[in-house]
């Protein structure tokens, strides 16, 4: 996608959250609010601006992490733990609104930032563990491109027909390398892409598991946020790989060993999991059937939508996005608006 697009399309959607928050407070459309709703988060941190920030929209601060859950409370939504929210949307007599908090990958700033938010709160949330991540055995590839694109001004890379230079100096060069090595991880084998893109970091004296080690918290950080009363681990695979694209019997392992990982790490056996990247293309119906045959009572994708008691396994999920910090935003985004204007 070209640079002028994206901004076009984060224009469009901010002018839609304005218009959804404005129909919400005018009191429109009350049947598109959903009984409760499930948000993803990803990062919660202080922002350090860069020149080149492709994973921006996965970064929110604590001070409008805040500011949401003020702005939830003030909504009438009481706060609850993820895997009560099956029960919930199946009990008739209990239409109270509900939200449910869940952050993917296990960053360290999950503990060091987001924890005491949720707990000035007492707000219930899920933090779902890849196991080679939490292990520095992995690594994060969309963090690797990040430090590797916004630090070079060039960088040679084979997509399958001979190596060829990508240029790098101006911003929109780099979006456009980003989005195109973005396309070939998603496109050819997960692992052996990444591995190639790995290699090209290496190149250029970046050790990507470094980054992994930097970010996300190990076992000791995982046991020390699994002790407050407030926090739940959840699984998130071994390798973070889009599981469709697996062989069933393999995608199986990844959930079942990851979910190991966390009960080793906590006494607990998670009975959450979230599917790495969420997509439709990234889990289907298969793997839903894969979750709900493994003992998990809640798995979720990142879908945008409002979770159905119908789906337990399939749940959608509505991300608090980086582009988008303004606390009515949150009370759009909850009112179901924008999704019913998508016809979602």
């Amino acid at each position: 996608m070209s640079q002028w697009k994206r901004r076009l399309k984060r224009i469009a959607i901010g002018s839609g959250l304005e218009a959804a928050w404005l129909a919400n407070a005018a009191g429109l459309m009350k049947e598109a609010r959903g009984r409760g709703v499930i948000f993803t988060l990803h990062h919660v941190r202080p922002h350090v601006a860069q020149p080149f920030e492709p994973n921006r929209h996965l970064e929110i601060t604590p001070e409008f992490l805040d500011a949401a859950l003020r702005r939830l409370k003030r909504s009438g939504y009481r706060f609850v733990p993820l895997e009560a929210v099956p029960s919930l949307l199946s009990d008739p007599q209990d239409d109270r609104l509900f939200a449910a908090f869940t952050l993917d990958d296990g960053y360290r700033n999950n503990l060091d930032h987001a924890l005491p938010v949720f707990e000035r709160h007492r707000a219930p949330f899920t933090v779902f563990i890849t196991q080679g991540f939490a292990e520095g055995s992995h690594s994060i590839w969309w963090e690797t491109l990040a430090l590797l694109l916004g630090r070079e001004n060039s960088v040679e890379f084979n997509f399958g027909r001979g190596r060829e230079r990508l240029a790098l100096d101006t911003p929109v060069r780099k979006w456009h390398a980003f989005d195109r090595l973005a396309e070939f991880i998603h496109r050819l084998d997960e692992s052996r892409a990444i591995s190639e893109v790995d290699a090209l970091a290496r190149r250029h004296g970046i050790e990507p598991v470094d980054i992994t080690r930097e970010l996300v918290m190990g076992p000791q950080e995982l046991r020390k946020l699994a002790a407050s009363p407030l926090a739940s681990l959840g699984a998130h695979t071994i390798s973070h790989r889009e599981l469709a694209r697996l062989p069933q019997a393999e995608a199986r392992i990844e959930m079942e060993i990851s979910a190991d990982y966390v009960e080793r790490i906590t006494g607990i056996r998670p009975r959450a999991i979230a599917y790495p990247y969420g997509t439709p293309e990234a889990a289907t119906g298969r793997e839903a059937g894969v979750a709900a045959n493994l003992g998990f009572s809640v798995a979720v994708t990142t879908q945008p939508g409002f979770p159905a008691a119908s789906n337990a396994t399939y749940m959608s999920r509505i991300s608090l996005n980086g582009f988008y910090q303004k606390p009515r935003y949150v009370s759009a985004l909850a009112s179901g608006i924008p999704l019913k204007l998508l016809g979602k």
